[in-house]
């Protein structure tokens, strides 16, 4: 099946060029399962869905946040849904070409913001979320013209929805074309901006949204989470959580990690992180002191794994707090 682009010249190419998801990092199956937990914990934090509510409300666009591996419109039947987007969305030939396009762009904005324009002539955007030094998603806005469409363009994006067996009558194709959002270059790049400052927060408030989430999870992984709190300055063992809850090890290790989407000792490390960020902004206590505080039994451990996670060494972090 042929994939379709627009070309440099906006006149319609019939190319197949094929954008393989495995260009894309933490691409293999456990890195796919735990960016999917990852997304829908921040998907279904408060921050995110103020922020999306009052993104859409204010700019009129549709927003979304997918993992890094998805084959899904990240658009349809969202608020704002472009209304010819919609209609493409019901038949397999206009749909693949539109997750075509969704693909090119997640693979273009892997290291920064990128917009790519489709064979109609609508503009999508997608900025990187990161975890750590992780990329694990990208938030998406889009499904907008960044000229006024014309008559003659309508013309060839009419022939166009033949080719992918698009039955709607004329006119209804027609009024749905010209109800596409545009934007002017200024909008767009504010709107940008405002995605990429976005993407920027939710990096920094990931790893405390992660720990926190009890999103439909088993009562005895919250029991476990829950005792991982209130023992975290301890030596905590896989074994003696699993204890704890009534389970075996074995069976506790492989639940924990496909609930939790990360395993019992990365989880344990970004609770004790959690903590240590609190505990930085006291000026007088010593990193050391904060390290052992919360669990870590050496300095050299605490540093690594902190700046594992937050892309930043405690030193660092405090100093930022405190230049506030």
């Amino acid at each position: 099946m042929q994939t379709i682009f627009a070309s440099a010249n906006n006149e319609v190419a019939t190319e197949a060029p094929r954008f393989k998801t495995e260009s894309l990092p933490a691409n293999n199956t456990e890195n796919g399962n735990t960016n999917r937990a990852l997304v829908d914990a921040l998907v279904n934090s408060k921050i995110y869905k103020d922020y999306e509510r009052a993104f859409s409300d204010m700019t009129g666009l549709p927003i979304a946040l997918q993992p890094v591996e998805t084959w899904q419109l990240p658009h349809h039947n969202k608020r704002n849904e472009n209304p010819f987007c919609e209609l493409m969305a019901q038949k397999s030939r206009s749909c693949a070409a539109c997750l075509q396009v969704q693909e090119k762009l997640c693979l273009q904005a892997a290291k920064g913001a990128q917009t790519v324009t489709c064979a109609v002539g609508l503009s999508d955007s997608a900025v990187p979320v990161w975890m750590s030094d992780r990329l694990i998603g990208f938030l998406q806005i889009g499904q907008v013209f960044r000229k006024k469409p014309t008559t003659a363009q309508f013309e060839k994006v009419f022939k166009l929805t033949k080719q992918w067996g698009i039955e709607t009558d004329r006119e209804t194709l027609r009024k749905a074309f010209f109800a596409g959002r545009v934007v002017t270059p200024k909008e767009h790049d504010s709107a940008l901006k405002l995605l990429t400052i976005f993407a920027q927060h939710l990096a920094m408030v990931s790893n405390q949204v992660f720990i926190q989430r009890e999103n439909s999870e088993p009562p005895v992984i919250t029991k476990a989470k829950t005792y991982i709190q209130e023992h975290q300055t301890e030596e905590l063992s896989l074994t003696q959580v699993a204890k704890a809850v009534n389970m075996s090890s074995y069976y506790f290790c492989k639940m924990f990690k496909k609930i939790a989407g990360i395993n019992f000792t990365d989880y344990v490390s970004r609770v004790r992180i959690e903590k240590s960020k609190n505990l930085l902004l006291n000026p007088n206590l010593r990193v050391s002191e904060i390290a052992f505080e919360v669990g870590f039994q050496s300095l050299t451990h605490f540093n690594r794994v902190f700046k594992k996670i937050l892309n930043e060494s405690p030193t660092e972090y405090r100093a930022k707090l405190l230049a506030r």
